[in-house]
């Protein structure tokens, strides 16, 4: 920051330049891919908007575009976005703004270099869409809290080294207030994951069971009992993270079916015509509208509108993805391989139609249901009343269950 509290004066040119004297230092074709990528960290060119030292400038978000093109254009290895997807789009930005300086400074550089996958704690058997009323609980044992509990639906579980988590602190309180939320080493005694097998034959997600797993207070995250405020931030980015990741004109879904209705013109019928036209358009439409999101979260003002991004998402992929197995009729039918795995990544559109049209029924579950995200547009885009809450007040040990 400069002396009038505003961001230091970095410029694109100003950026480049950083992108030469990185790439001379440390040339691509002969450094070591993961030395790169610490190396760009440390030259505040990972994501220049966070803070000088924290792998970033106090840049402008808009300027990390022309960081990347130039890394791309000269060779340079990325970080695999899509294998800590968890830890950029969810644990980063939560670690940002309510982490110590010392958490910070341990947790923010291998998580981006990828040196360590993170997960998400958050959904239970008993407390999916009404998350706030979760029932693992963390008792306070002199420097330390010992969790008890259950997670599901854990991507990359099996993966992670660390996690983010959030425990019931204090069951007297109503169900949103008495919450925090902790980094959990998930390589702790007490700690166990479990594969829980999708329609896809995959086991991308897990279950995970917490039995008297000891969490060092310093690795809480906020103050006690402010765990629900802090999720909201997590929460709210990785609904953007999902739905409103950049894509280019005709990418994603709608540009595989687009290929195959370009390809196989023996498919074609006008009723088909006429919904691929629709979903086009519709999809289109919602990179648009991803695009102004993600100015509106270069200039710091992040909002409600992720979930609507995150809705449009699930809906399209699910319609799209639909419309393809119609679309290539027997050929939709077949599944080339339903072998249990645990994969390092989820890529939405790969494999076939098959995998495609299964996979994507998981869209509106993951990331916050259809229905809760129906609930947040209307009441906090729209301005609409808020459905009765009856239980909003009362403690949680008191909660029917």
């Amino acid at each position: 920051m400069n002396a009038t509290g505003n961001r230091a004066a970095v410029d694109a040119d100003e950026l480049r330049r950083r992108v030469r004297a990185l790439l001379d230092a440390h040339p691509p074709a002969t450094t070591d891919r993961l030395d790169f990528l610490r190396a760009r960290f440390d030259a505040g060119l990972a994501w220049v908007h966070y803070p000088a030292g924290l792998g970033g400038l106090d840049a402008p978000r808009s300027l990390q575009a022309v960081v990347d093109a130039e890394l791309e254009a000269a060779g340079a290895p990325d970080n695999d976005p899509r294998r800590i997807g968890i830890g950029l789009g969810m644990a980063a930005p939560t670690i940002l703004g309510f982490g110590t300086d010392e958490q910070r400074q341990r947790l923010l550089r291998p998580l981006w270099t990828g040196e360590e996958v993170w997960c998400q704690l958050f959904s239970e058997p008993g407390a999916g869409s009404d998350l706030a009323a979760l029932a693992t609980r963390a008792v306070r044992d002199g420097d330390d809290w010992v969790v008890d509990g259950q997670k599901v639906w854990t991507s990359s579980a099996h993966l992670a080294r660390w996690a983010i988590l959030i425990a019931r602190t204090d069951p007297d309180q109503p169900k949103h207030r008495g919450i925090s939320y902790f980094v959990c080493d998930m390589t702790d005694p007490g700690v166990e994951v479990r594969p829980l097998r999708q329609i896809t034959g995959e086991a991308e997600f897990n279950e995970v069971f917490l039995t008297g797993v000891r969490i060092p207070d310093s690795r809480r995250l906020g103050g006690i009992g402010e765990g629900w405020r802090v999720a909201q931030t997590t929460l709210m980015n990785e609904r953007v993270a999902i739905g409103g990741g950049r894509v280019p004109r005709e990418g994603g879904m709608i540009g595989l079916v687009a290929d195959t209705w370009r390809r196989r013109p023996e498919l074609r019928t006008h009723d088909l015509h006429q919904r691929l036209l629709r979903l086009w358009v519709e999809s289109e439409a919602a990179r648009l509208a991803g695009e102004r999101l993600r100015q509106q979260l270069a200039d710091g003002r992040p909002g409600p509108e992720g979930s609507a991004m995150k809705l449009a998402f699930a809906r399209l992929n699910q319609q799209i993805s639909a419309l393809e197995v119609e679309l290539l009729g027997e050929e939709g039918l077949l599944y080339d391989d339903w072998t249990m795995r645990r994969p390092e990544l989820v890529d939405f559109t790969g494999r076939e139609a098959g995998y495609r049209y299964l996979r994507a029924k998981g869209n509106s579950i993951e990331g916050g249901t259809s229905e809760v995200l129906l609930n947040i547009i209307a009441e906090r885009v729209l301005g609409l009343p808020p459905e009765p809450r009856t239980d909003k007040d009362l403690p949680w040990k008191d909660l029917p269950r």
